[in-house]
């Protein structure tokens, strides 16, 4: 989708413990966020930039932006290392590309531009291992659906006739750069979506050849459906197992042209994407983005009005407010997760505090 409104809106109270925020000496709208691990995080966002840090967040260096790129809104980075990430442009036709540094982006090289004159690339992703898989909006009744298996440095189009949408307008949304479902196994063949059709999760895991399953979320209106998908494993890495009842998924979203509208804003599944129910306590608005704390056993969801937890794998949803030594506005106006980091617009990267989730209530069973 090509714009996405965001509303600063009051939100109910709840639960207390929150976001830090973090100086990122920028004012551009930041959409993607990737956490590496060890310290190393990158985001990006509008006018060519893409922040980098190496210490936990302390400090965010700017990085140098690609060439011809200062006016690109990087929506999604995919990072390896402190020196290796891939950013992903969202914009009509050829303002659509990847970029790649590998020296700590200091240079970039362009390594992919959008082939299609009316595509619009929504969410990228890349494993470790060289697997990747970008998505773009529908061009000629076809989701465009690029695979890599050399870390992007060439793509593939996928032509299989399951991604085909000639019903009514449906499409994906570059919100938060999570739309993919991946796997433990560095496998990622499978995405949601939404649109008047309504919200579906698109996969090609049991045969390889795509097909769709719908979601209860969103409104059925061309603003609305799923911006964001999480996954929890029950099992270790089993690559035949992983499409299954030791997964459990949850999906956020709703309508971003009114984004405190609490109805169709999640839901989850327990059986891999196969089947889905909405949540009975859904989050309290539009969700761009969700994730998954294994450490609290947590799930977290964030949007321009607040930000929302549960406990019960997305079955129940409950504000998580700002606490006492917290600025009023920490919970909200946020758009991507890659815990323990969010980012916004206007320049806004938190950092969850160690103990926000810590002394949080769990489900009852």
């Amino acid at each position: 989708m090509r714009r996405l409104i965001l509303l600063v809106l009051f939100a109910a109270p709840a639960l207390s413990a929150q976001w830090q925020l973090q100086t990122s000496n920028t004012t551009a709208d930041l959409r993607g966020i990737h956490n590496v691990g060890n310290g190393v995080a990158w985001a990006s966002g509008t006018n060519g930039t893409v922040l980098r840090t190496e210490d936990g967040g302390y400090v965010w260096q700017t990085c140098a932006i690609p060439p011809g790129a200062e006016k690109l809104d990087f929506r999604g980075i995919q990072a390896f290392d402190a020196n290796t990430a891939i950013i992903m442009s969202s914009g009509k036709g050829d303002l659509s590309r990847l970029y790649k540094t590998t020296d700590g982006c200091h240079t970039w090289k362009l390594v992919f531009t959008n082939p299609d004159q009316d595509g619009f690339w929504d969410c990228v992703w890349i494993h470790p291992t060289g697997y990747g898989i970008l998505l773009g909006d529908p061009v000629r009744g076809h989701f465009a659906v690029f695979e890599t298996t050399n870390g992007g440095v060439s793509w593939a189009r996928d032509k299989d006739k399951g991604l085909d949408v000639k019903v009514k307008p449906i499409a994906a949304f570059a919100a938060s750069n999570s739309l993919f479902y991946q796997t433990s196994s560095g496998y990622a063949r499978a995405f949601v979506t939404g649109g008047s059709d309504g919200a579906f999760l698109f996969e090609a895991f049991t045969s390889h050849r795509w097909s769709r399953i719908s979601i209860p979320i969103g409104s059925n209106t061309e603003s609305s459906g799923a911006f964001s998908l999480g996954v929890r494993y029950t099992l270790p890495k089993c690559f035949d197992c992983e499409h299954g009842s030791d997964t459990f998924l949850v999906g956020v979203g709703g309508d971003y042209a009114k984004p405190d509208d609490s109805a169709g804003t999640a839901a989850f599944s327990t059986d891999g994407g196969y089947h889905w129910l909405a949540a009975q306590t859904p989050p309290h608005g539009y969700r761009s983005s969700v994730a998954y704390d294994a450490t609290t056993k947590t799930w977290i969801t964030v949007g321009p009005n607040g930000t929302d937890i549960s406990t019960d794998d997305g079955r129940n949803w409950r504000a998580l407010k700002p606490s006492p030594t917290d600025r009023p506005d920490a919970d909200r106006n946020w758009n991507a997760l890659s815990l323990p980091f969010v980012v916004g617009p206007h320049g806004r990267i938190g950092k969850l505090r160690p103990e926000a989730l810590i002394a949080v209530p769990k489900a009852k069973p």
